[in-house]
Parts: structure tokens; C-alpha cells; sequence
């Protein structure tokens, strides 16, 4: 279970390097609890506050490749905050609370910018050579692709839950799909770190659960 606490903490020092510590400004801990509230609603079975975690620390790892790691930071607590499994405008919605909450605590309209701009991207998450931020956040967002067998087994079934209210036939049909966009991609990292360290794995979990789904049957049929 995801340390709360350590959480707030992480959100406030994010905040507080990108804004500056002014005292005058709201106190970042009541953003930090409003977002928390929001990655801990009941809909949520893997995108979820151990998601956020996952996120951030995999930014840390990937830190020193960004321009602006505490503005990729914030972008990783906003870009799954307005979540909706049946729903396609997710990104979108959560960009636009950035784009609300972020000047209301301090920080600059380039900074909020740059924030909604890369929770947009997590889209497609193809971001253009040379933006480095997006590179940061889009790997570290999809990092979990190259997790061990027992971890990424757990990724799958905490998806299909999420999607529980769609037949299995459509969700097998709709998840090969996407496991095919992603395996057809050149290179499904960006970062030296996650081309050499995460990309030969993601590749063996994509292709060893696209091979499942098209020889096996949803235990839910």
C-alpha cells in the first residue's frame, strides 16, 4: 500500500521547487490531499495511488535526463487524476484540472503549461526527439511494461478489472490491439536508461500477452 504521508511530502516538495517556497502562497499540502483523494476513488483497481508511486519514483530514476524534473513530477501526479475507465477524454479532463489548480498554488503560467502539456501527451506517449521532459514521464509511465512475470501479471489483471463492465470477447480484441500498436513501435522508450534497461523486457511481457490472449479464454467468459 502506498505511503500517504511520504506522498504529500513528495507532492510538496515538487510544487515548492517549481514555484518557489514563498509563504504567501497557498500551502501545497491541500493540493497534495486533493489529488490524493482523487487517485484513491473506488473505480480504480490499477491506476491507483501504487500507480502514482511507480510514476515518481521511476522519474527519479530517469530524473537527470529531463530539463525540468519537478515539472515532470507534477505532471506524473496530474496525468492520471481525472480517471474514468469508460471514458476516453481522461488526459484531457486531468490537463485541464492541472491548468486550474496549479496557478491557484503558485506556480508560473509557462510552468502549468508545460505541466498540462505533457499530461496530454501520455496520449500517445510519442513525444517529438529532442523533448526530453516528455521523454521522461512517457517512460517512466509505461516502465511498467518491462516489470517481472509475477508484477506485470498483476498490471494485467488490475487492467481487466478496470475495464470488468466490457465483454470479453470485445476486451480481448480491444487490449490485442493495442498490445500490436505497441510492439510494432521502433522503440517504446526514449531515455538511454529506458532503451537499454527496460525495452528487451516490455517487449517479451507485450509479446507473451498478446500470445495469451489470441490461445486462451477471459476466465470471465
Amino acid at each position: 500500500m502506498a505511503d500517504l504521508q511520504e506522498l504529500r511530502a513528495r507532492f510538496r516538495h515538487a510544487l515548492l521547487a517549481a514555484r518557489g517556497d514563498d509563504p504567501r502562497l497557498p500551502d501545497p499540502d491541500r493540493y497534495a490531499a486533493a489529488l490524493l483523494d482523487r487517485w484513491r476513488e473506488p473505480q480504480r483497481r490499477y491506476h491507483t495511488t501504487a500507480h502514482l508511486t511507480a510514476v515518481l519514483d521511476h522519474v527519479d530514476v530517469l530524473a537527470e535526463h529531463a530539463d525540468e524534473p519537478d515539472l515532470v513530477r507534477l505532471a506524473a501526479w496530474f496525468h492520471d487524476a481525472v480517471y474514468l475507465p469508460d471514458r476516453s477524454e481522461n488526459e484531457e479532463r486531468s490537463a485541464r484540472l492541472a491548468e486550474r489548480a496549479l496557478p491557484e498554488a503558485g506556480l508560473s503560467g509557462a510552468g502549468t503549461a508545460e505541466v498540462a502539456r505533457l499530461v496530454r501527451l501520455t496520449v500517445t506517449h510519442d513525444p517529438a526527439p529532442g523533448d526530453r521532459n516528455g521523454e521522461v514521464l512517457c517512460d517512466a509511465d509505461l516502465a511498467i511494461l518491462a516489470a517481472p512475470p509475477a508484477a506485470y501479471a498483476a498490471y494485467t489483471a488490475e487492467v481487466r478489472e478496470e475495464y470488468h463492465f466490457v465483454p470479453s470477447d470485445a476486451f480481448r480484441t480491444g487490449r490485442s490491439a493495442i498490445l500490436r500498436q505497441l510492439l510494432v513501435l521502433p522503440r517504446l522508450f526514449r531515455t538511454p536508461y529506458g532503451r537499454s534497461r527496460w525495452e528487451p523486457t516490455a517487449r517479451y511481457n507485450l509479446a507473451a500477452e498478446l500470445e495469451m490472449l489470441s490461445t486462451t479464454r477471459d476466465p470471465g467468459s
